[in-house]
């Protein structure tokens, strides 16, 4: 029994250490660096939303077709060219009321339509709001600021975190009166572009703009280097 559970403990370490990286076998050190690109945003995606009610799913559908369909015959007219208007999601559905020991019943049918625009021009972002508004559309939401060019700038966001990684090892190993060798590993770490803060207004009443602030855009990159040491 005892040298069946030591065999068994032997295997283990064998695929634990057989799972592990390739450490150096000479003195090494690891150091991580973060790059930060700031960016303004060229291209801006927004949805625009048609929901309404009837007592019947025809008649539901009916007017969200007719209301929806003023929408974009605007948004085409007006918006600049170039400009991309797709279909994102459409529903039909029933409308229940529920009552204590009853049956659910149906009281009427909701349709709601979803189009994405996308604008290179962001001037445009509160016109298509304020078309939207002014001929139907009342869901809007899904305000999204981009960079056309996001490798670019994560390009450029790597480049910044592997040299502050390399001028991090090199401080150590200089403070130890050592020099750097040769870099054993470098591994890469998260990054995104996250979706920045903006302003709006959006009262349906209102005949002024809708304000939209699109702000900057942060694109992140982390490296962690594995570098040899030398004397």
């Amino acid at each position: 029994m005892r040298i069946l559970l030591m065999a068994s403990f032997g295997c283990c370490l064998a695929a634990a250490q057989a799972q592990e990286p390739p450490r150096p076998t000479i003195p090494y050190v690891r150091s991580s660096g973060e790059g930060v690109v700031t960016a303004r945003p060229d291209r801006a995606r927004l949805d625009l939303g048609v929901v309404t009610q009837a007592a019947t799913a025809a008649a539901a559908g009916s007017e969200n077709a007719r209301t929806l369909t003023a929408v974009l015959a605007e948004l085409k007219k007006t918006l600049p060219a170039g400009s991309e208007i797709e279909t994102v999601g459409y529903s039909l559905r029933p409308d229940y009321r529920y009552g204590p020991n009853q049956k659910p019943s149906i009281t009427g049918y909701t349709a709601q339509n979803t189009v994405r625009v996308t604008l290179d021009d962001l001037s445009a972002v509160s016109r298509a709001i304020d078309i939207g508004m002014k001929y139907g559309a009342n869901a809007i939401g899904g305000i999204q600021f981009l960079l056309k060019s996001e490798q670019e700038a994560r390009a450029k966001a790597l480049a910044m975190a592997a040299q502050r990684a390399r001028a991090e090892a090199e401080t150590m190993a200089a403070a130890l009166g050592l020099k750097l060798g040769r870099v054993w590993s470098v591994e890469e770490g998260g990054g995104g572009a996250p979706v920045p803060m903006f302003r709006q207004a959006m009262a349906a009443q209102s005949m002024e703009a809708t304000p939209v602030e699109p702000g900057t855009i942060e694109v992140r990159a982390a490296v962690v280097l594995t570098v040899a040491l030398q004397q």
